[in-house]
């Protein structure tokens, strides 16, 4: 078990749920820190305008002492989540190729919508008719290769109509705002055993693999104890090569030991939105009964298990003093308290219009709404805030994306997208 040396659980600030005042919200508690190989990573400079201080303590197993790090921020300008467009139907996720002015919003009913500011241009693709719709099935993810702008490839995560899930892969038509239904190439297809649990993540790392998340398979307590088997595809985070016939597959480190080759990173739930930035993965993981997690690492880490479902969190799961041998906890976690249940995983911040949130990374709750954020260096995490006292809270919070400029969206379940700016 790793542990972040000198934090421990940090003092919360009054939030919303469903009104800017209703109730309280319990912070996440910090509680794991990165490998040592984040020391690998590029630090953004920290200005110096504004001073946080945060004092934490260090335990061992005969002293405890408490330290003081002080850190300087720029002062951050007043942010709202404006409302960008509405009437969507279940809107999961919000995504554009890098430079693009548009903007593609995925419904879990099988539709790509394709807007340019606020002018909807329709659906850029209907894969509907291969779709499953209800509950946790639909489409579910997105991505654009990293080459789009010359190859004109996109890929989609989806739960066809057997409930099984499919990754495929599609081309741009003539038409730029429309891509060509006919060019659908499926990947994958990976059996699932029950209607929950489908992941859907789809997203392109920094070394230009495609990135798959993938539930436990659904039900209660991880029955198929897909979590911890290494030959499963399920409850894993899968890399691959679209360039392969019909994918090839890029050295992971879980096929070393007999593990199934696609696999990346196992021992997750249901690894609801994952992103990128300055090479480390930021994973969100619904957790079952009563914490939910956030996972930090470098892409380069080794042979990476997130726990599920020996552990719920920095917690044993499925028994008191379980072994945590060769198991990667989250960077912080939060409980079930004050209404939330349900992870919703984010993005760091490297827009240009607000410049001050450079290296903030954001993330929620589904049934709360609320939203937090904080920062990571070579030191660790700092700078740890609420957002939703100020931003208010948004129950039903389905994704946050990033537009081709880095700007930061948030996608609501009830049709809204909504645009982190300046207030």
């Amino acid at each position: 078990m790793r542990r972040i040396p000198g934090l421990t659980a940090l003092a919360l600030a009054a939030a919303a749920c469903s009104t800017p005042a209703a109730t309280t919200s319990s912070q996440p508690v910090f509680t794991t820190a990165p490998t040592t190989t984040l020391a690998t990573t590029t630090s953004t400079t920290r200005a110096t305008t504004t001073t946080v201080t945060t004092t934490t303590t260090t335990t061992t197993s005969a002293t405890s002492a408490a330290t003081t790090t002080t850190t300087t921020l720029p002062p951050e300008p007043e942010l709202v989540l404006a409302e960008a467009a509405s009437g969507f139907t279940a809107p999961l996720f919000v995504t554009a190729p890098a430079g693009d002015d548009r903007l593609f919003v995925v419904e879990q009913d099988g539709h790509v919508q394709v807007l340019r500011g606020s002018e909807r241009l329709g659906a850029f693709l209907d894969v509907s008719g291969l779709v499953s719709f209800g509950g946790e099935r639909g489409l579910l993810g997105l991505a654009f290769h990293p080459g789009y702008a010359e190859n004109g490839l996109l890929y989609v995560d989806y739960t066809d109509r057997r409930g099984d899930t499919v990754v495929a892969e599609y081309r741009v038509s003539a038409d730029p705002d429309r891509a060509d239904p006919l060019s659908g190439r499926v990947l994958l297809t990976i059996p699932q055993p029950r209607r929950n649990h489908n992941g859907g993540m789809t997203a392109f790392g920094p070394d230009g693999y495609l990135y798959v998340g993938m539930g436990d398979g659904g039900g209660s307590g991880d029955p198929e104890r897909t979590g911890q088997d290494p030959t499963s595809l399920l409850g894993a985070i899968l890399r691959i090569d679209p360039a392969g016939d019909p994918y090839a597959v890029p050295g992971n480190p879980w096929a070393a030991e007999g593990g199934a080759p696609e696999v990346w990173a196992k021992g997750l739930r249901n690894p609801w939105r994952f992103s990128f930035d300055d090479g480390l993965i930021y994973i969100g993981d619904v957790g079952q009964d009563a914490w939910e997690e956030i996972d930090v690492e470098p892409i380069g880490s080794g042979r990476l298990n997130f726990g599920w479902s020996i552990m719920e969190g920095t917690h044993c799961f499925r028994e008191e003093g379980c072994d945590t041998t060769g198991l990667t906890f989250p960077v912080l976690e939060y409980s079930h308290e004050e209404g939330h249940c349900s992870v919703t995983g984010g993005y760091v911040y490297r827009g240009q219009a607000i410049p001050e949130l450079e290296g903030t990374y954001f993330y929620g709750d589904y049934c709360s709404g609320v939203i937090w954020s904080f920062r990571i260096d070579l030191e660790g995490i700092y700078d740890m805030r609420l957002r939703s006292d100020t931003l208010g809270a948004f129950p039903g919070l389905t994704s946050f994306g990033l537009d081709g400029a880095g700007e930061l969206y948030a996608v609501t379940q009830d049709g809204t997208v909504y645009r982190l700016q300046r207030g």
